[in-house]
């Protein structure tokens, strides 16, 4: 099972298919003050052709109100910034076929009696129909608010990073800082931008401008995966990839966790790269120090590499993606820990029933899958998964033998994950000691009013 999803181009080829729309000879000055409708671009390039057209002016028009079904109002009581469509009263045609409101526009949210719930910006092509981004009725929605929730979400990171040298790191996370729909890394002086929210884009252009102005860094990639436009509704300009001051062909290579590593913002999954797991890599690989490791949906190699660094006897990483095994070994082979890993390019079910049935073992087993459940239909269906990969590998292990399994499915609760191991215990008839229940690094924070941000779960665990 592959961590890579495929970027979401248009034209014949990738290279036809993306657009170098910003190339900075050196930084930009101090900021200056952004008026919208104006000629200015953050997209500053002297060669016109390679300009995206001109950006519209984000009218203020009085906010149309949608109204909430009766009894679905508490979710945004507590702060839930997701409306979907069905929690809506219909009214007329509006929301069948766009009707007089556009993706982007601002809207506010009341209850069956007109109170104020919230204010966002609705997309009438996506089920999630609005994202809320405030719950004051006094707060509007405009540059200010973007450039203040961005500011925040920095500031945020500077509280605990004093004594971090890394030189990657999740500047925003989406609903944790209050942007939902945004996601942006940085690595070294590149940032790595991800739009998950088609009414979003509308307003990308004061949000790229001030990124660019409190970061300086000198290259962005902006990007809107396949599934995204799918979901959002995006037409295939609006997915295409927008590259900025970046050369395609380079990956960019940055420090972490004590090793040299590259991440390919185009390609890669996501923004990229799997900031969130970087602290458990330092974790699982205190545990794995003098044993044979066999890491399953290694992607570019996070586990694996940090405990080979960290000692570890001899480690095999399994992948479907031939692109991440290729990038998962020239790390090894930049760190000097190549002579102790090795790759193979399969199916993790596959690979791991394989091994079982050649009565190998190994002393220690990192599992971590991609997403198994996007909704919460699929919560059953990505459990059942769950078991059946752990189970898989909890027969690879010897008595004593240590257990790192991860879930990234935020549909999926750390209670429910928890339950899954108790059931893998049982049937396979061993048991299974917690030693460490954690989650994401700090820089993906949790909003409690929204529990899907609780996405990531990490556990390791004897197996004896």
């Amino acid at each position: 099972m592959s961590h890579v999803q495929k970027p979401f181009v248009t034209g014949t080829t990738q290279e036809s298919a993306l657009r170098p729309i910003y190339r900075p000879e050196k930084r930009l000055a101090a900021p200056q003050p952004v008026q919208r409708g104006s000629d200015r671009s953050f997209f500053k390039d002297s060669d016109q052709s390679l300009r995206l057209a001109p950006w519209p002016a984000v009218s203020q028009p009085t906010p149309q109100q949608l109204r909430v079904k009766p009894g679905r109002q508490f979710p945004f009581l507590a702060r839930h910034p997701w409306v979907h469509a069905h929690a809506l009263i219909s009214d007329g045609n509006r929301f069948s076929d766009g009707g007089n409101l556009e993706r982007g526009d601002i809207v506010e949210l009341v209850d069956m009696d007109g109170n104020f719930l919230g204010r966002g910006l609705v997309n009438p092509h996506s089920r999630l129909r609005v994202r809320l981004y405030t719950y004051e009725s006094t707060t509007p929605i405009n540059d200010a608010l973007w450039i203040e929730r961005i500011d925040a979400a920095i500031g945020r990171r500077r509280l605990s990073r004093a004594a971090e040298t890394d030189e990657a790191e999740r500047l925003i996370f989406s609903e944790s800082d209050l942007i939902s729909g945004l996601i942006v890394d940085r690595y070294a002086d590149c940032l790595g931008v991800q739009f998950t929210a088609g009414a979003l884009m509308k307003w990308r252009q004061p949000i790229l401008d001030h990124l660019q102005q409190v970061t300086q860094c000198r290259q962005i990639v902006v990007r809107v995966d396949e599934k995204t436009a799918k979901y959002e509704g995006l037409d295939p300009e609006s997915g295409t990839l927008a590259i900025a001051g970046v050369d395609l062909s380079e990956p960019v290579p940055y420090r972490q966790n004590g090793l040299d590593l590259t991440v390919d913002l185009v390609g890669g999954q996501k923004t990229g790269g799997y900031l969130d797991q970087r602290l458990n890599h330092e974790a699982a690989a205190g545990y794995l120090r003098g044993k044979r490791v066999l890491d399953v949906c290694c992607y570019t190699g996070g586990f694996g590499l940090v405990a080979a660094r960290q000692g570890a006897e001899n480690v095999v990483g399994i992948d479907s993606s031939a692109s991440a095994i290729a990038a998962a070994t020239e790390s090894a082979q930049r760190n000097g820990v190549s002579d102790r890993m090795s790759f193979l390019q399969e199916d993790c079910f596959d690979a791991l029933k394989r091994l079982g049935d050649e009565g190998q073992t190994f002393d220690a087993v990192v599992l971590d899958p991609p997403r198994f459940a996007g909704s919460r239909h699929q919560v059953d269906q990505a459990l059942r998964a769950y078991r059946r990969l752990n189970s898989l590998a909890v027969d690879l292990l010897p008595p004593g033998g240590i257990l790192v399994t991860c879930s990234c499915s935020g549909r999926v609760s750390r209670s429910e994950f928890l339950n899954m191991l108790v059931d893998v215990g049982r049937r396979q008839r061993r048991d299974i000691i917690v030693l460490e229940n954690r989650g994401p690094a700090p820089d993906h924070p949790l909003a409690v009013g929204c529990p899907e941000s609780d996405y990531l779960k990490c556990v390791i665990a004897q197996v004896v």
